[in-house]
């Protein structure tokens, strides 16, 4: 079996592009100093409690880092997002960042696994977002598509801002749908579609179809006339990814 750490034709050490003591360090030391143990939108401990909570009932340890929650957060801050949409809630510890990006902030996440929904409204509740926070529960295609009819028939407003981190295969129809229910000038972030690299090896995406579905979105992006992107290439705790960062364009 490939070790998985490995970046398809890449650098001839592909270890030293995977896991750089350095690389946490950084993490580790500036988050410690910017979310310091004083903060309280969210406090290290609802935060904490979350990860331990979800690692306790088994939920994969794919969740964004301290780090990049906190830039999630900063970006819906700076937006005054009122509306987010999340699809893929997992532990809800993305979502609980978002949820405290301001007071007037309401949350929609959209999460297929009945267990991790039911775990991340415990960590929901715990860190006191429950009533900021829409859990709804399905595939993600098929619930984008109920909300689109909703916002079209005046049910509930656009979004403002749409952090997309579930399946890859589906990563360009999550955003497609997601251009009918936002406003213009509206955000949307695509995590891990570097893939350790592999983005840039059309090779690897005939084998890989999570490599396929962020080649798919970084492409078709690029091409559609609704959108203006830009791929971020991320390195941490997380190890080497990156989130795609895209905007809907503003009629002049």
């Amino acid at each position: 079996m490939a070790n998985p750490n490995t970046v398809l034709g890449a650098n001839p050490h592909p270890q030293q592009h995977e896991n750089d003591p350095r690389w946490e360090s950084v993490d580790e030391y500036s988050f410690s100093h910017l979310h310091p143990a004083g903060s309280v939108h969210p406090s290290n401990e609802v935060l904490t409690h979350a990860l331990n909570s979800s690692k306790k009932e088994g939920l994969p340890n794919i969740a964004v880092s301290p780090s990049q929650g906190k830039y999630l957060m900063l970006q819906a801050r700076m937006l005054r997002a009122e509306r987010i949409l999340e699809v893929g809630t997992l532990g809800g510890y993305s979502t609980i960042w978002l949820a405290n990006a301001w007071k007037g902030v309401k949350v929609t996440t959209i999460e297929i696994n009945p267990h991790h929904q039911s775990v991340a409204q415990t960590n929901l509740s715990h860190a006191g977002v429950s009533e900021k926070v829409e859990s709804l529960l399905g595939p993600g295609v098929e619930v984008l598509s109920k909300l689109v009819e909703e916002v079209k028939a005046g049910k509930r407003g656009k979004y403002d801002m749409v952090f997309i981190d579930a399946d890859k295969v589906n990563n360009w129809n999550y955003v497609n749908l997601a251009l009918d229910m936002t406003r213009p000038g509206a955000l949307i972030i695509v995590d891990n579609v570097v893939r350790r690299g592999m983005l840039a090896d059309a090779e690897a995406a005939k084998t890989n179809s999570n490599v396929e579905g962020s080649r798919r979105v970084v492409e078709n992006i690029g091409k559609d006339p609704r959108l203006e992107g830009i791929v971020i290439q991320l390195v941490g705790g997380k190890n080497y990814d990156g989130f795609l960062v895209a905007t809907v364009n503003i009629e002049e």
